[in-house]
């Protein structure tokens, strides 16, 4: 059966990305539905084990620290809400953006970028280490739930959107002709990169209260902070502390979105953007905030940095992480063996130092945190 377009929201915008008019997929498949195409792609990465494991990767606090801090699976699942409102508002496919959004971390390592960091630099001189690159690998490669091919084969428009996602923590990476280097992505691309700050920036801040890594004291004097706060005490007077902060959070994400989704309607009506092929004529970024909001922003981002992201505690938790990965990567080297018998056999075909990394980027915190105790703790059991 075809990829049937019918189930598709008829008011989308010309701009927007359509599962009819999808450059494909690598593999010719027959299909027992005709869901839309970005629908299927959806459902395939809800399914997919790499998703599953997303529930115990850290964000910032490491899974043993407690069951109320984001890991990358709530993380997902709220860039994804977040991402879907702002493309109901502009029109966009939203199952285009939610496929993205829960896809996007796909290839993350365990104990979040420090992870990233010890295997880019474990791997320097046998291809680096780039999560947006893995997440690619994810989906094209390690998946294996299919008889005919590896992957999860999705359309190209998501695996474009995976490779060129990118944040402030995110490195440059090296773009296959296959997808269009030097070229934007959709705008249900662009999007999922400001859901995704929305969304860590505001999430963080509420772990951080909780944890007591930050306070509320600290917050005052950040610009956009202040003003969304001082307006839920104003609506709100004698409310508790722990609700006034909920408020301020979910208010401050509604801010943003509303920034967002008037700037980049702006563009658009300035660029003249009225189809997919103007929008990769034109070859600009048209999602943005306001020149005001990006500022107010961006000063938030460096409180965060500075103040949670280099706190004491989360810097000792990284040191250790560092010298888990770096341990577990070095014993694999020096005794390949100790992997299961499936991704021995893969090195073969894809070399030692790749598998290792491959293998090492799937874990889990606690699988990490568990395969060092088995492998250098003599009394736990192997």
């Amino acid at each position: 059966m075809r990829e049937g377009n019918a189930m598709e929201r008829a008011d989308l915008a010309g701009y927007a990305a359509r599962s009819d008019s999808s450059r494909g997929r690598r593999y010719q498949e027959d299909f027992r539905d005709n869901r839309p195409a970005f629908e299927r792609d959806r459902d395939r990465i809800i399914h997919c084990a790499a998703f599953r494991r997303l529930e115990y990767k850290t964000q910032v606090f490491v899974n043993h620290e407690g069951d109320y801090y984001r890991t990358r699976l709530t993380h997902s699942l709220e860039v994804a809400q977040i991402g879907k409102g702002i493309a109901r508002r502009l029109a966009l496919n939203e199952e285009l953006t939610e496929t993205l959004a829960l896809a996007h971390d796909l290839g993350h390592t365990p104990f979040g970028h420090t992870g990233e960091e010890v295997l880019n630099r474990l791997m320097e001189g046998a291809g680096g280490f780039e999560h947006n690159l893995q997440s690619l690998r994810v989906v094209d490669e390690l998946e294996e739930r299919y008889p005919n091919f590896n992957g999860l084969n999705l359309s190209w428009e998501v695996r474009e959107g995976i490779v060129k996602h990118s944040s402030q923590y995110d490195a440059p990476v090296s773009i296959h002709a296959e997808f269009l280097p030097g070229t934007v992505p959709t705008i249900e691309g662009q999007l999922i990169n400001f859901a995704d700050e929305i969304a860590y920036n505001n999430h963080d801040i509420d772990d951080g209260l909780k944890s007591g890594y930050l306070s509320l004291a600290q917050l005052k004097g950040v610009t956009l902070w202040d003003e969304v706060h001082e307006g839920i005490m104003r609506k709100h007077p004698g409310i508790e502390v722990d609700r006034a902060v909920c408020q301020t959070v979910s208010a401050l994400i509604g801010v943003l979105i509303n920034d967002l989704v008037l700037t980049t309607a702006a563009n658009l009506e300035h660029l003249n953007i009225r189809s997919q092929e103007e929008l990769r004529r034109v070859n600009l970024p048209v999602v943005a905030f306001s020149p005001q909001m990006t500022e107010r922003n961006a000063e938030l981002k460096r409180f965060l940095f500075q103040h949670l992201y280099r706190h004491y505690k989360v810097e000792r938790m990284r040191v250790k992480a560092e010298r888990y990965l770096a341990e577990l990567f070095e014993v694999y080297i020096k005794h390949p063996t100790l992997l299961p018998l499936k991704h021995q056999i893969k090195m073969e075909r894809e070399g030692r130092e790749r598998v290792i990394c491959d293998y090492i980027a799937g874990m889990t915190d606690r699988f990490a945190l568990d395969e060092f105790k088995r492998l250098f703790e003599p009394y736990e059991r192997v």
